[in-house]
């Protein structure tokens, strides 16, 4: 089985694909995989009132650019957030852009039992744009109905360092529950413990492709 040499991350909105796999983003890498973060929405009608409203789009590129993301490889496309249901169609168009372009070995994507409707749309017309790769669901708790730990990705401190050195990136995030490194590091001490390892982060196989 080859290694990965470019993984692809869709993230619905910046910041979730730092939550979701920012810690095996680091370690791929550093092991010289080419990382494209592809996020859907820089949510500018979330970001709060007394903030510029575009503040997401600078801060995604120090965050992945934290992880070792390439400033080319970091793309930030203008789909309104919690409208992707009814912009499937553009959506999909988007995905199957990004797989004639870059052709990844894993794609790494929202879980299929992701309850926020924007990352249901990623998940969903993800698999349909990505169907013959390996793809992996990444974990988001505060979203997640239900979530299978069928892989898991050993992660060191270094690893898990570089995850919550770009989450912190995020500071227009920070008032958000899940935003800190104490719930960051549990999270992957309890993966760690469920495999052996200290820390680790996991996966819902969605497709695994072995070539």
């Amino acid at each position: 089985m080859k290694p990965a040499t470019t993984i692809l991350i869709l993230a619905p909105h910046t910041d979730d694909g730092e939550f979701g796999c920012g810690g095996t983003i680091a370690r791929y890498v550093s092991q010289g995989a080419r990382a494209i973060y592809a996020a859907f929405s820089a949510a500018e009608q979330s970001v709060l009132p007394s903030l510029p409203r575009d503040i997401l789009r600078t801060e995604v590129r120090s965050a992945t650019a934290a992880l070792g993301v390439k400033d080319e490889d970091c793309l930030v496309f203008d789909f309104e957030v919690r409208r992707f249901p009814e912009l499937r169609q553009q959506i999909l168009d988007q995905l199957i852009e990004l797989s004639r372009k870059y052709n990844p070995d894993i794609v790494f994507l929202p879980s299929a039992n992701d309850t926020h409707q924007d990352h249901q749309t990623i998940a969903q017309e993800g698999f349909r744009a990505f169907k013959r790769t390996t793809m992996l669901g990444y974990e988001v708790p505060w979203n997640n109905l239900d979530f299978r730990t069928s892989c898991f990705v050993d992660i060191g401190e270094n690893h898990l360092a570089t995850k919550i050195r770009a989450v912190g990136m995020y500071q227009s995030q920070k008032h958000r529950s899940y935003a800190n490194e104490e719930f960051i590091r549990s999270l992957a001490l309890t993966r760690g413990v469920q495999i052996g390892k200290r820390y680790a982060e996991a996966f819902e196989v969605v497709r695994w492709v072995i070539s």
